[in-house]
């Protein structure tokens, strides 16, 4: 009898440090600027493989998402490395959905991430990443982690020096913000020459300095706090109790505050709880501790140290 192989992995969230849209592309995307981050606000995922002549893939999932990213992971998976087996997932979902924080791509990147070990198939970081790019912009990020500069759409990533992980204060507001409408309100025109992206001093500060609070910025947050004015206040709120930065996270509606220290965050706590909001206290997540988490969840199933996580059994 075949054993079934499982394990237990988190798909952390992201915030967007400093995020710049500029022209819309002729693939219909805007061209981006930015830089991830992940941090400690976490989903879990729970695998069970079984080898086999059946093929079949099961998620588990409290929430019934539609059309979740975690099946269309595992089946793009199982039809490019022809895998043959019974896959079972359970999801548990801690990230509120539709912020900003990514938590559909970071869990379909966590499948990407666990099936090459649970199913015995090679897989390398440039198969995987163009599996991921089919399922989300986002999706690439979350096979690294750590602080990435993010262009193109954002799917074109490079490792970023990582500063010390600081303190992170997320809101969560009760506001859906339409990523469509937040491209729509932004206005930013066609791009048709390369020539015509204009050089952006500020945002070249921000990465040249691994992490500098004041040349952060969010370009969706003029557009989104108009439509949404209390956002602005809850920003605003974060900057007066502590937060040496606080902004949008990609298109909203969640907010982040980046502190100094665990003490000044403490401090600031008790100010959102009254808030109808949902308030998570946690931390900058560096890509050793990312991939650390990963190879700690595959013990048994992946070799030691390799990234992507590599099969014992290929």
């Amino acid at each position: 009898m075949t054993t079934a192989r499982t394990a237990i992995l988190p798909a952390f969230a992201k915030i967007n440090l400093s995020l710049k849209v500029l022209g819309k592309r002729p693939d219909g995307f805007h061209e981006l600027r930015t830089v991830f981050q992940t941090i400690g606000l976490k989903d879990t995922l729970a695998f069970e493989f079984t080898p086999g002549r059946k093929t079949s893939i099961e998620l588990e999932d409290a929430l019934a998402i539609d059309n979740n990213l975690v099946v269309r992971a595992a089946r793009l998976f199982f039809e490019q490395k022809k895998v043959h087996g019974v896959l079972k997932m359970r999801l548990t979902k801690r990230i509120p959905m539709g912020g900003g924080l990514g938590g559909g791509s970071s869990d379909a990147a966590c499948t990407l991430l666990a099936l090459p070990a649970l199913t015995g198939r090679k897989a390398t970081l440039g198969e995987l990443t163009a599996l991921g790019a089919q399922l989300g912009s986002d999706v690439p990020f979350f096979l690294t982690g750590g602080t990435a500069l993010g262009l193109g759409r954002g799917e074109e990533l490079y490792p970023l020096l990582e500063s010390k992980p600081l303190p992170v204060l997320v809101l969560a507001p009760r506001i859906h913000v339409s990523t469509p409408m937040a491209f729509k309100a932004l206005g930013r025109p066609a791009l048709t020459e390369i020539d015509g992206i204009a050089t952006l001093k500020t945002f070249q500060s921000f990465v040249w300095q691994a992490y500098c609070a004041q040349a952060a910025e969010n370009d969706f947050e003029d557009a989104v706090f108009r439509l949404h004015p209390e956002l602005a206040g809850w920003r605003r709120k974060l900057e007066r109790h502590g937060a040496h930065s606080a902004r949008l996270s990609g298109s909203g509606a969640a907010l982040f505050g980046v502190f100094p220290d665990r003490a000044k965050l403490q401090g600031a706590l008790p100010q959102f709880r009254t808030e109808l909001l949902q308030v998570f206290s946690t931390n900058m997540v560096t890509r050793a501790r990312y991939r650390a988490a990963f190879l700690r969840g595959l013990r048994g199933h992946a070799t030691t140290g390799m990234w992507p996580p590599q099969s014992i059994y290929a």
